[in-house]
């Protein structure tokens, strides 16, 4: 038994940490029993939080035992309130998620384009809490 692990690849290791805390905190899911491995794939290093939304929704994912939708992409700073705050260059971003196949984008309501690019749908979410429930419930 003992202390559970937390072990990050390619993602900041205390960020890590502060979003399992604001996940258990704010979502209700209970990270503070289980050992959490996250690997960003592809040699990757996060280091911008824009990904932060991204990471909450896998890690959500493994503890309710659901996939996440193959089409969908997650784009947001995930605050100490659990709120989600806009990214920067969203549009730019929605407009290359789109171009790779995606048909979903879930960010920050705030930072909903008003003009989104053809082939994706913007959903405006204003806490992880929702986002989970969308997506899980």
């Amino acid at each position: 038994f003992g202390t559970p692990q937390r072990v990050a690849t390619g993602y900041d290791g205390r960020r890590l940490a502060l979003l399992l805390a604001v996940l258990d905190k704010r979502a209700g899911l209970p990270f503070a029993q289980l050992d959490v491995f996250l690997n960003v794939v592809g040699g990757i290093r996060m280091q911008e939080p824009a990904g932060d939304l991204a990471v909450a929704a896998s890690l959500a994912s493994s503890v309710y035992d659901r996939a996440l939708p193959a089409d969908a992409v997650f784009l947001g700073e995930v605050g100490l309130g659990g709120e989600i705050r806009p990214v920067s260059q969203s549009e730019r971003r929605l407009a290359e998620a789109a171009k790779m196949g995606m048909a979903t984008a879930y960010l920050s309501e705030r930072g909903v384009p008003r003009r989104t690019p053809a082939g994706i749908r913007a959903v405006g979410v204003r806490t992880v809490g929702d986002l989970f429930a969308s997506l899980f419930r």
